[in-house]
């Protein structure tokens, strides 16, 4: 009989893509009978799911009771939370927190949680503000202390998120494209990760290598490329000249909406000191991946179309 896993966020960026991993996986797709968790479960990306056999439940992770249809039974549990949904870090910690509950009452032998560093405490209190990472952290501590055993794999810089930063030049400048940022584009280093294509190829190497690797964390990043990189594999791939620059503080704050631009800010700063991962290196968490994940250029190729077309 197969075991059933609970895909928080299932028709998200995150979970769409785990549960589109296992179903393509010969030995995963036997093995496990996948339950999605969504708010709506009649919106087109969920029936298209139910369409493949997909289960699908929507579940309120405000409370341990509220959730515990979603991992009734459950063997393993694939844990997404949002912060931006709410902006609320303690709203995050106690939805993950309600998860983390239920799954131990309900017997759930395997939580693989989708987290990142304590940035505070990695900056040593300097980047005290970045509470989209902190908040994980936190929910991460809580499964290591909760008795379930754990896998955290810890998404990189999202490769979609550069759509909307670097930006076409208005047409009183050279033709090309510009990324600003507050830092020095040689030396800060982003770890990019194609969130919708790859999130499945990781967490998979989660449900393939436990219980070895329970316990460890498995940074979900094809590699650390340097803002200068970056911009330089861009405009190779698009044919235009694009470049980077360094801008100050205050000018990328003003670019951002007031609730989310300090956090912004000391995000784009982890990249200089001390790192997205504090400086860990990505061999081994590379190494566990049955496939390879998407590189920068293969990204870009892929949605040439959105740079081409975008009027910034």
């Amino acid at each position: 009989m197969s075991k059933i896993i609970t895909v928080f966020g299932a028709t998200g960026n995150q979970g769409g893509s785990v549960v589109e991993a296992i179903l393509a996986d010969p030995a995963l797709s036997k093995e496990f009978k996948i339950r999605g968790i969504t708010r709506d479960v009649n919106k087109p990306k969920a029936k298209a799911l139910a369409a493949k056999g997909v289960e699908l439940v929507s579940a309120d992770m405000s409370s341990s009771s509220s959730v515990a249809p979603a991992v009734a039974n459950a063997h393993t549990v694939f844990l997404v939370t949002n912060f931006w949904e709410s902006m609320s870090s303690d709203t995050e910690i106690s939805q993950g927190k309600a998860v983390v509950d239920a799954s131990k009452a309900a017997g759930v032998q395997h939580i693989i949680f989708s987290s990142l560093i304590n940035a505070s405490e990695a900056s040593n209190g300097r980047l005290s503000n970045i509470s989209h990472f902190d908040g994980k952290a936190r929910i991460e501590e809580y499964i290591r202390s909760s008795g379930v055993p754990g896998t955290f794999v810890l998404p990189g810089m999202f490769m979609s998120g550069f759509e909307t930063m670097i930006r076409k030049n208005p047409p009183n400048e050279p033709a090309g494209y510009t990324l600003a940022l507050p830092v020095e584009p040689s030396k800060a280093k982003a770890p990019l990760f194609d969130a919708a294509e790859d999130t499945g190829k990781f967490v998979k190497a989660a449900i393939k290598n436990f219980p070895s690797q329970a316990g460890s964390r498995i940074l979900a990043a094809s590699d650390y490329y340097t803002i200068d990189q970056l911009i330089s594999e861009f405009s190779e791939v698009m044919g235009k000249p694009a470049h980077a620059v360094q801008i100050d503080d205050d000018k990328f704050k003003s670019f951002l909406s007031p609730v989310a631009a300090q956090e912004l800010l000391e995000n784009m700063k982890l990249l200089e000191d001390p790192g997205y991962y504090a400086g860990e290196s990505l061999a081994g968490s590379l190494a566990l991946l049955e496939e390879k994940p998407t590189t920068w250029k293969e990204f870009v190729e892929k949605n040439k179309e959105k740079w081409s077309n975008f009027d910034h």
